[in-house]
């Protein structure tokens, strides 16, 4: 009986260490490597997930997600006080500013409640008017929330600025990673 449950302690000891081991690491998605684990501020970040966004039947960028601690659980992805980022490399040059100033205020619009738009209308045009080039293979968008500094972009590698305030920044990672968010894409971030 002993030797039996050494035995089940033994297995279950390794299958936690194996899940473990699958759940760090590179990540490929649409022939882009997304490094296992990044430095971010000074904190080392774990890959989450990646997730590819294509639409009418174009591939439009390859995304990672990074935490400080990793999760499959949207709400702590969204509302815990954690260096969070994203990193997007677009794979079409069919993303114009228009289309993705767009679709991010349709997305945002859609994932949050109706009074949080309306009090964040500001920071939501802000975001927007920050994605003002058009994207080309290679070109990526870096999306970086800092407890205590708040949610930076770095759009084509130029730093567009920081919103500082919580809730937006909560209302960016619902809209990738809540309920209304598009479904392959926030499974692949939660690397479900």
């Amino acid at each position: 009986m002993m030797k039996k449950s050494v035995a089940m302690i033994a297995v279950i000891g390794l299958l936690l260490i194996g899940g473990s081991l699958a759940w760090a690491g590179d990540m490929e998605i649409a022939d882009v490597t997304f490094p296992g684990e990044k430095v971010v501020d000074g904190k080392t970040l774990k890959l989450n997930g990646v997730a590819l966004k294509t639409k009418f039947f174009i591939k439009v960028f390859a995304g990672g997600f990074y935490l400080e601690n990793a999760t499959q659980d949207a709400t702590e992805a969204i509302e815990s006080e954690q260096v969070k980022h994203f990193v997007l490399h677009y794979l079409t040059s069919k993303a114009t500013a228009k289309k993705l100033q767009n679709g991010f205020k349709e997305a945002i619009e859609e994932a949050n409640p109706p009074e949080l738009v309306a009090q964040y209308r500001k920071e939501i045009d802000l975001y927007a008017s920050w994605l003002d080039q058009d994207m080309a293979p290679g070109a990526t968008s870096v999306t970086t929330y800092v407890p205590g500094k708040g949610l930076t972009l770095v759009f084509k590698g130029q730093e567009k600025g920081t919103i500082a305030d919580k809730t937006f920044a909560q209302m960016y990672f619902r809209y990738n990673l809540g309920e209304e968010a598009d479904s392959s894409m926030r499974e692949g971030y939660l690397g479900q």
